[in-house]
C-alpha cells in the first residue's frame, strides 16, 4: 500500500534520526520533534510503531532502488559489479546514512518475518541479476567457462555487506576501497 505524504515525510524524518542515533532514538516524540510536527501527527499517520517501521524500511528502498549505474554489466561486468559495489559501500556521508539504516534493519530482520522475507527477495533478485550476467559474460569470453555464476553472484553479495559492514568502524579512503574491490572481483570472475 503506498505512503500518503505525511506518512513519507514521517518516515523520512525516522529514518534521519536512526542514521543519526540508531533504533533505539526512533519514537513517535522523536519523529515528530524531527519533523517539526506533534506527536498526535505522528501517532495519526501510524497507528503503531511497527507501522512506522514499516513506512521506513519502504522508504528506505525505494531510495536504494532508484540508483542506476547504466546498463548492468557494461561495457565489462568486473567494472560494473565494481562501481556497484562502490555505490553501495559508506564512503561519504549520506552513504553511510544508507549503510546504517540498512544495517539497523538487517539486524531487525532476525526477529521480523516480513523484514527479512523483504531483504532475502531483495537479495535473490540482485544475486539472479549477477549470476544472469557472468552467464552472458562467460557466453562472450569475458569470464573464464569454469566460472560458477551463482557462487560469483552469492560471493559478491557477501564481499558488498562485509565491507560495508568493516568500512562503519573503519573508515578507509575510496581509492583504496576501490584498488581492493577491483581486484578481489576480478577474483571472483576468475581475472
Amino acid at each position: 500500500m503506498p505512503l500518503t505524504p505525511r506518512q513519507s515525510e514521517f518516515a523520512d524524518a525516522a529514518l534521519r534520526l536512526l542514521a543519526r542515533d540508531g533504533m533505539s532514538s526512533v519514537t513517535f516524540r522523536t519523529v515528530a520533534a524531527e519533523a517539526g510536527l506533534s506527536v498526535g501527527a505522528v501517532q495519526k499517520a501510524f497507528p503503531s510503531k511497527d507501522a512506522m517501521l514499516t513506512a521506513m524500511f519502504a522508504r528506505m528502498r525505494e531510495a536504494a532502488a532508484s540508483q542506476a549505474l547504466g546498463e548492468p554489466g557494461r561495457p565489462t561486468l568486473q567494472g560494473w559489479l565494481t562501481e556497484l559495489l562502490i555505490s553501495v559501500l559508506p564512503l561519504d556521508a549520506p552513504r553511510r546514512a544508507a549503510e546504517l539504516q540498512a544495517s539497523a534493519f538487517a539486524e531487525r530482520a532476525a526477529f521480523d518475518p516480513a523484514i527479512g522475507g523483504a531483504i532475502a527477495a531483495s537479495d535473490h533478485e540482485l544475486t539472479g541479476l549477477i549470476a544472469g550476467l557472468v552467464r552472458r559474460a562467460i557466453g562472450e569470453g569475458e569470464v573464464p567457462r569454469n566460472v560458477d555464476p551463482d557462487a560469483v553472484a552469492r560471493l559478491w553479495l557477501a564481499l558488498a555487506q562485509g565491507l560495508a559492514s568493516q568500512l562503519l568502524y573503519d573508515p578507509r579512503p575510496e581509492e583504496d576501497v576501490r584498488r581492493d574491490a577491483r581486484l578481489a572481483i576480478g577474483r571472483l570472475l576468475g581475472s
